[in-house]
């Protein structure tokens, strides 16, 4: 049977059988435990939205799924129930993001590093501003999304990991440890990445930022100011226009499009597939990069390889910085085979020497 190809009669018979039974004897019969991160809403009650799509196949299949064929979250159950109209909502709510923590995070410092309370009105002003963030999908949170309480707790778990508090740390996590580090060892420019977040959510400029723009944002892209802003810049360096320009400009001069840090040419490699061809790198740091217009003195064009080493951990270095970096390592590399042909000269010397 093909995975979620279920119906909403097949879902109705579901529900109608969990009723019958009750939700234990139901869980119990099919295999399947309490839901942990998502619930059907039908009818004005909650359903455990993993069991009742598994169940549901039943119906249309001949056999329910079990537990271990498939998920219960959005890539699976809840994307079969969503798509067939149902309500489904989030039972926890998503854990912060490091956007959110640069936030919280600077509330905390400009309140001498405490904690504050939940009816302190700066506190109410950032719960309304977290919950206008294009970060976490309505379908992740619950009616408690970052609510006062919520955002009071975590200036305390920001505040009482601070070096000079002496008391008992409150429940933080590692992400909050790593974000108070950041504006101790940075903190005008953190500050400025605060402000920056906070210019876009007001202005509506990330939520204008498609989602496609995050495509690339996996592991291997860091950057202490966070994702938005992270965002904002990938986006900057795929405008086509502005990518035009560069390349104009830099044939114009007389220039090749080489890569800038390691000197890889495309169309030298590649021929006429890879004429024309290179990668733009806005040079510009997050924390600087506000609303005025990029220049083409702004970009860089470098290799994809190397854009890539560029993003992958914070600090980003400069494509002049990731030069001196690759020549330095092209050096240690020309050495050690240097030495490897010596050992290897010295070694058929003595296995060749005439026996005394």
């Amino acid at each position: 049977m093909r995975r979620g190809a279920i119906t909403r009669e097949s879902v109705a018979k579901a529900v109608a059988e969990h009723d019958e039974l009750g939700r234990e004897a139901f869980l119990l019969r099919y295999g399947f435990g309490e839901a942990r991160s998502y619930v059907l809403l039908y009818e004005g009650r909650e359903y455990d939205s993993k069991a009742i799509a598994g169940v549901a196949h039943k119906w249309d299949h001949g056999r329910a799924l079990t537990a271990g064929e498939f998920s219960g979250g959005r890539d699976h159950a809840v994307a079969w129930l969503k798509l067939l109209g149902f309500q489904v909502k989030a039972v926890k709510n998503p854990d912060w993001a490091r956007d959110e923590v640069i936030l919280a995070c600077h509330l905390v410092m400009t309140n001498d590093w405490k904690g504050l309370d939940a009816q302190d009105s700066r506190v109410v002003e950032l719960s309304a501003l977290l919950q206008m963030l294009p970060i976490h999908a309505e379908a992740d949170r619950n009616e408690k999304f970052r609510n006062p309480n919520g955002v009071a707790r975590k200036t305390f778990d920001i505040a009482t990991r601070h070096p000079d508090y002496r008391g008992k740390p409150t429940n933080g996590g590692a992400l909050d440890v790593e974000v108070l580090n950041e504006f101790l060892a940075r903190p005008d420019q953190m500050t400025e990445a605060a402000h920056l977040i906070r210019r876009g959510i007001a202005t509506g400029e990330f939520q204008d930022l498609a989602l496609a723009d995050d495509e690339e944002l996996d592991d291997d892209f860091s950057a202490p100011e966070g994702r938005l802003l992270l965002r904002r810049h990938r986006a900057r360096e795929r405008n086509k226009s502005l990518r035009k320009k560069k390349i104009d400009s830099v044939l114009r001069k007389g220039g090749s499009l080489a890569c800038e840090a390691c000197g890889f040419d495309f169309e030298e490699i590649y021929g006429d597939r890879g004429a024309g061809y290179v990668e733009c790198h806005h040079v510009v740091p997050l924390h600087e990069a506000g609303e005025g217009r990029t220049k083409l003195g702004d970009l860089a064009l470098i290799c994809a390889n190397c854009h890539r080493m560029i993003h992958r951990r914070a600090p980003w270095p400069t494509p002049e910085e990731l030069r001196v970096t690759i020549e330095q390592r092209r050096s240690e590399i020309r050495r050690d085979s240097v030495a490897i042909v010596r050992q290897r000269g010295a070694g058929t010397d003595q296995s060749s020497a005439p026996e005394r």
